[in-house]
């Protein structure tokens, strides 16, 4: 999706029906403002942190189990 807004007099924009409906937002709903040099981006701010980051680097944890093991038998 592809679209322009224009920024008001008070500096609001209006986030096209499109968009909201595509990321579920209803009014009331908070978002997370990131500035990057060139651009601003806004995504929806998680309910729960702790939800929207679990799983993430589970990759890390691949074979320590096996770690360990060698570890305490090495005790």
């Amino acid at each position: 999706m592809s679209t322009t807004v224009k920024l008001s007099s008070k500096y609001q924009v209006v986030i096209p029906q499109l968009a909201r409906a595509e990321l579920g937002l209803e009014a009331g709903d908070e978002l997370l403002v990131l500035c990057k040099s060139d651009r601003v981006v806004m995504i929806p701010k998680p309910k729960k942190f702790t939800q929207r980051t679990a799983g993430l680097h589970r990759g890390v944890w691949e074979g320590a189990d096996a770690y360990l093991k060698d570890e305490r038998d090495s005790w």
